[in-house]
């Protein structure tokens, strides 16, 4: 059959290259317009046309996706992929010459004996190498700046597409930069209204995030009400914020227990070490992982060091994220607990300059970054990967890079990529790990393929050629068989 008779949108137009330039495929701009004034009316229903987390949290149809199947895969397709490469994700060998036959959205066989059934459509993988789609377990879709809410729909659904078509079809969006339009993406999304990764959100955080003095611009205002209107200033409190946020139709509840300034001084001491100002106390974030865990939600963490960063790791929160200052109590305290690490590289790097200077050489958030890496991989704790991506700065679509830093601090490429699989999936909420993370007959039809070999090269993966997502096949540079 030939490429374009594939159950494929190959080619498919983005939000993304109105937005965020140029798209890799072939685009029609009116056919992206379309898309887009879509969203600005689906934005408003989604959530009430669709079951966003069925299937033990996994995305499931709604009445109108059923009308709107072009990004879903008809139940009754049959899809044979011819493997040069297959990545074992669980053991993190290559094995040679296998073929995947998918049917629907599923994947259904696995193996170098796998039959083709006559009139199944068959995709010519033999010179590359295939993998599950990867996870990022820390994006932020929206920006912080200020923007009309129909415009921060746009971007989120651009951001969201381009780390699909870099082979990202699963993503954990750490915090909407207000609001809980990302519920709405994500239902959007699943009822199959737009292409996009797989979603789970945290809407909007439930306390400060204080990278710097909050500005009060009416200046009769004296702590007339609570900064964002965030009130978690007690356990009790906490308790409620956490309520309130499912409500919004949250997967997890994120929240930031190191601030950084105190007064004027902004990030670094002058002996150039990290400032860390606790946000919340024990008792606070003790009650929020308890009356998440309690509603089934679960939480992530930002934290760079010092106490608010002990406070979050013995409260055993689910996503511990930075860690720059991690020492040898801390990784004694994930093991017992069992907590996995999101090490975020990309939004470093774009702070590297400024830190650099800021310290006059002496220091920066990267090089922190990497001492602590290297002490929770020789420790044995558990990686997960999450890149930080928001902005021009720090782009969706480029997180594949981290992967070499993996390897440069420590990593075997094998490694390394594994990172972005099982132990991803298995952080994320609703056991998704029984649902994708590796290339197992029954798990949903998540895969990319690049042409070289990662384990050889593990740039390779920012060179991403072919995804699936969901039997459904997002780009094709191999083109069918």
């Amino acid at each position: 059959m030939s490429a374009n008779s594939a159950p494929a949108i190959a080619g498919w137009s983005t939000l993304g290259s109105v937005l965020c330039g140029p798209a890799r495929t072939g685009t029609n701009a009116l056919r992206t317009f379309a898309a887009g004034v879509a969203l600005a009316i689906a934005v408003g229903a989604a959530s009430a046309d669709a079951q966003s987390q069925e299937m033990e949290g996994m995305p499931g149809t709604s009445a109108r996706s059923r009308e709107v199947r072009n990004v879903l895969a008809p139940p009754n397709q049959v899809v044979a992929i011819r493997a040069g490469r297959l990545f074992d994700a669980a053991s993190g060998r290559m094995l040679g010459n296998q073929v995947i036959l998918v049917r629907g959205e599923r994947i259904a066989e696995v193996g170098s004996n796998v039959i083709i059934p006559a009139g199944a459509t068959v995709l010519d993988l033999s010179a590359a190498t295939v993998l599950p789609g990867m996870i990022d377990a820390h994006v932020h879709v929206n920006t912080s700046d200020v923007n009309t809410p129909a415009r921060r729909a746009f971007l989120a659904l651009a951001n969201a597409q381009i780390d699909l078509d870099a082979g990202f079809t699963t993503v954990l969006d750490m915090d909407s930069r207000g609001g809980f339009n990302t519920v709405d993406l994500r239902d959007s999304i699943n009822a199959g209204l737009f292409q996009g990764p797989r979603m789970q959100v945290v809407g909007q955080s439930i306390n400060q995030r204080a990278t710097r003095i909050y500005t009060d611009t009416k200046s009769p205002r004296f702590y007339e009400g609570f900064t964002e209107d965030k009130n978690v200033n007690s356990p009790w409190l906490a308790r409620a914020a956490v309520r309130e946020a499912k409500l919004h139709g949250v997967d997890w509840i994120k929240i930031y227990t190191t601030q950084d300034f105190v007064g004027p001084v902004h990030m670094w001491n002058p002996d150039a070490t990290l400032i860390n100002s606790p946000s919340l106390t024990q008792e606070e974030v003790d009650a929020i992982v308890d009356e998440a865990h309690r509603i089934g939600l679960k939480v992530a963490c930002h934290a760079y060091a010092g106490e608010g960063m002990n406070i979050c790791l013995k409260a055993g929160v689910d996503s511990p994220n930075h860690l720059l200052g991690l020492d040898d109590a801390g990784v004694r305290l994930m093991l017992q607990k069992k907590l996995s690490y999101v090490p975020t590289i990309d939004d470093l790097l774009a702070l590297e300059k400024d830190d650099l200077r800021e310290t006059g050489g002496r220091n920066s958030r990267l090089r922190m970054l990497e001492q602590a890496f290297r002490k929770a991989l020789s420790a044995g704790v558990p990686m997960v990967f999450g890149s930080g991506a928001t902005s021009d700065a720090i782009p969706h679509g480029k997180q594949a890079n981290q992967f070499r830093y993996f390897v440069k601090w420590g990593m075997t490429p094998a490694q390394a990529l594994q990172t972005a699989y099982l132990p991803a999936a298995r952080m994320l909420n609703y056991g998704w790990d029984r649902q994708i993370g590796s290339i197992d007959a029954g798990k949903f039809a998540d895969i990319v393929a690049v042409s070289g070999n990662p384990l050889d090269d593990v740039t390779e993966m920012e060179r991403v050629r072919f995804v699936m997502k969901g039997g459904v096949v997002v780009r094709n540079e191999f083109g069918a068989h």
